[in-house]
């Protein structure tokens, strides 16, 4: 069941994710100080949480819209997008990774909107869901200030999570793909 009105928390959650954006773009603007670090952590996070937060919400009261299920995978990656690129100039993650996973990104999402231009929307598999749980903590990680917390390789720790979660954004990409074209075969689109 869905609703007609686009005005709900779920969207508002992902609407909150776009406004975060170019917000924590200004603030992780190559090598800030610790308070502006801090507060760049703060929006990142809560832009995740409120990832997490809008599905189940929406799920759990019947209020999903298309609109929702369309633009929620956008503001996700936009938000991912932002930290990715603004990690690079900071040395804190290399260029080429941030090509690997913005690149299946933008495959994924050019798939989603054929898939949507007819008719047809194609939810995030659990490995997608999987792999933006990682890419969220993997970039919390990151963009948290060093030396504010005593805990020895937490950069370390977050790019290899990065890593591993670039893997799997490949593997969920390559599965995406599949179940792309199976849904259309099975449509005769």
């Amino acid at each position: 069941m869905s609703t007609h009105t686009l005005i709900t928390i779920p969207n508002l959650l992902t609407g909150y994710r776009f406004a975060v954006a170019p917000v924590l773009l200004f603030f992780l603007y190559p090598q800030p100080g610790v308070g502006i670090s801090l507060l760049a952590f703060s929006l990142f996070l809560t832009g995740a949480l409120t990832d997490l937060a809008d599905g189940y919400y929406a799920r759990k009261h019947k209020i999903e819209t298309v609109l929702g299920k369309l633009m929620d995978p956008v503001a996700d990656k936009v938000l991912v997008c932002v930290a990715l690129i603004m990690l690079v100039p900071m040395g804190k993650i290399p260029a080429w990774l941030v090509f690997v996973i913005l690149a299946r990104e933008l495959v994924i999402t050019g798939l989603r909107g054929v898939a949507a231009s007819s008719g047809i929307v194609i939810a995030a598999s659990g490995m997608g869901k999987l792999k933006s749980i990682m890419q969220y903590t993997a970039l919390c990680i990151l963009i948290f200030p060093l030396g504010v917390v005593p805990i020895p390789f937490l950069h370390e720790l977050g790019l290899g999570i990065l890593y591993v979660s670039a893997v799997m954004t490949v593997w969920s990409g390559v599965d995406y793909f599949y179940r792309f074209q199976k849904i259309f075969l099975e449509t005769g689109h």
